[in-house]
């Protein structure tokens, strides 16, 4: 998937002026950025559901603007609020969707494969929230897609219901593109994040990447003092000669994702 020079605008209104993004088969990457970015407009144009105003887009060798309905069989996409259909039952809803694509899963196959083996014949509406969000995952990859949109994929779950979409997430041999406000989620899942602030990619790589990018401090604490510093090493080698050897209860914790992005965000927004 590669991105180049991607420009959107509504009459006046610029949202997206120039984004640069690619990502290679098969790995995760993360769209962060605050509301009215150009996140939702930036994935819509990547499935071909809008038309951009500029820019060279390629995904899955197409443009997606003119993508038919071969190459539209191989995107997935899990929606933020999927809330369809509560009284089908699960297996009879998945296998509806899989009738609509020319190489799918085997409905059992794929259940089983995302810990819903035993749900077949239970209606969406019993499902917990854990369970309906795998079933949003069923629906989403039932066609075998080679590109996965995950939007907001964890809103409103509980810890235990997020951890279990986070390890089944990590268990995909696809390429991912998600989207999502949790910072931590972000860190987790994703193996690049992007930075998408104002229209416009401000960084795009590894979270250390991101925090090297925006010069977001380290904490530096020892036994009588804690002290935030861009070059730790330096400051942990005058302590080393300060104490002549050793220092007592030396810490050095490193910027978080969210530390590294409210700093690029505040600093974008200056």
């Amino acid at each position: 998937m590669s991105v180049s020079g991607l420009r959107m605008s509504y009459g006046e209104r610029q949202v997206l002026r120039g984004v640069d993004l690619d990502m290679r088969r098969g790995e995760t990457v993360a769209l962060l950025g605050p509301n009215g970015a150009g996140k939702t407009t930036t994935i819509e144009i990547l499935q071909g559901l809008r038309r951009r105003t500029a820019g060279e887009v390629r995904v899955l060798d197409e443009d997606p603007a003119r993508g038919g309905d071969a190459w539209r069989a191989r995107l997935g996409t899990v929606l933020q609020n999927c809330h369809d259909h509560p009284r089908w039952q699960v297996g009879t809803l998945l296998a509806h969707v899989a009738a609509h694509y020319p190489d799918p899963w085997e409905t059992g196959e794929l259940l089983e494969a995302l810990g819903l083996g035993g749900r077949a014949n239970s209606r969406v509406r019993d499902l917990s929230g854990g369970q309906r969000r795998r079933l949003d995952v069923a629906l989403g990859m039932v066609g075998r897609p080679e590109v996965l949109f995950l939007d907001e994929p964890t809103t409103g779950f509980d810890p235990e219901a997020r951890k279990e979409f986070h390890e089944l997430v990590e268990t995909l041999d696809m390429t991912i593109l998600l989207t999502t406000h949790d910072l931590a989620e972000a860190e987790r899942l994703a193996d690049r994040v992007a930075v998408l602030v104002r229209g416009r990619i401000e960084v795009f790589g590894t979270s250390r990447e991101l925090a090297a990018a925006v010069q977001a401090p380290c904490l530096v604490r020892w036994r009588d003092g804690a002290e935030q510093t861009d070059d730790p090493s330096e400051l942990a080698w005058k302590l080393h000669q300060k104490y002549d050897g050793p220092v007592p209860d030396l810490e050095i914790r490193r910027p978080t994702l969210e530390e590294s992005y409210l700093n690029l965000v505040e600093r974008s927004a200056a």
